[in-house]
């Protein structure tokens, strides 16, 4: 399918921005022109309550985190938020406008994670950072005002990686079973492979297959890393047993195959699944609300997973 009007200008003013290519940058220079274009894109964020900035312990030092709770009364169920950026850029701020709306179309009290990236925290910093930081909600629920047996894990491409590697270990470690993992367009293979690197590896956006592989050189110590669950979750022994997922796919994405192929992993061992293929968006358009009819659209979807799994 062509891309969507409402894509097609948004490409025309990124290309009419002159935005130097992801893989032409440093890593610095890149988290100053994502950084911008986040503010640039602006928007009405839902209301909440209150927000509140804390810092968890890590095994890295303390990570920042953001907890947003809604305009309901409590206890409230928990959706641990990672933000996207390939594990080298993003923060709290690059995803506080779909933290807040999360939490407002939820109803859940929604904490967003500032983990570790690379290059100067490489693989796994970010995957043990996610986990640190879900432990702590768990731990911290009487604290929070949360129901520590209503949580569920999300977030968007980098992101989506973490809370999938998330709900592995939380399997794994007889955790208090997560009730969702949602997933957008998560990374979910470092290999890389897929015909959807080729359809869509230039000419779709910021997220080409050479800024993939920019990504992976930045945040995986060396190339075997690639075959490390905890790097790339489709990878793990088993996928017995994990959380329901819900998964959001843009169509014209590098990243479209891997999130059927998660889909279709999960469906096999039996795991219950809600997967939603955008038609002519791209990678990122999660984020592009108001702009963008379907970014709407697919936050609401995932709010309403949400709402359904921690109800």
């Amino acid at each position: 399918m062509a891309l969507h009007p409402q894509i097609q200008v948004a490409l025309k003013a990124l290309a009419d921005a002159k935005l130097p290519t992801i893989e032409s940058l440093t890593p610095t220079e890149a988290r100053t022109v994502f950084d911008a274009m986040a503010k640039a894109r602006g928007g009405t964020p839902a209301p909440v309550a209150r927000t509140e900035d804390r810092m968890v312990p890590g095994p890295g030092g303390d990570i920042p985190v953001r907890v947003y709770w809604p305009q309901t009364d409590g206890p409230w169920p928990t959706a641990m938020y990672y933000h996207g950026g390939g594990h080298v850029f993003g923060n709290l701020d690059t995803h506080d406008v779909i933290a807040r709306n999360l939490c407002s179309g939820s109803g859940a009290v929604v904490v967003s994670v500032d983990y570790r990236m690379g290059p100067e925290h490489r693989f796994p910093a970010a995957a043990d950072d996610a986990w640190a930081a879900y432990r702590w909600v768990i731990e911290t629920a009487p604290d929070l005002g949360t129901d520590a047996t209503r949580t569920a894990v999300c977030g968007d491409s980098a992101g989506g990686n973490l809370a999938a590697i998330v709900a592995i270990r939380a399997r794994d470690e007889g955790d208090l079973p997560l009730k969702l993992q949602a997933l957008i367009y998560p990374v979910v293979d470092y290999s890389l492979v897929g015909d959807s690197y080729e359809r869509y590896a230039t000419g779709y956006g910021i997220l080409t297959k050479a800024a993939m592989e920019w990504f992976r050189s930045y945040y995986l110590v060396r190339p075997e890393d690639a075959d490390d669950w905890r790097a790339s979750p489709i990878k793990a022994a088993s996928l017995s047993g994990v959380a329901p997922a819900t998964i959001v796919a843009a169509e014209c994405d590098v990243l479209c195959d891997e999130g059927a192929r998660y889909a279709e992993a999960l469906r096999a061992v039996g795991t219950p699944v809600d997967y939603k293929l955008f038609d002519g968006m791209i990678h990122g358009f999660f984020g592009m609300a108001p702009a963008v009819d379907d970014a709407v659209n697919a936050q609401q979807y995932v709010a309403a997973s949400l709402k359904r799994a921690l109800a």
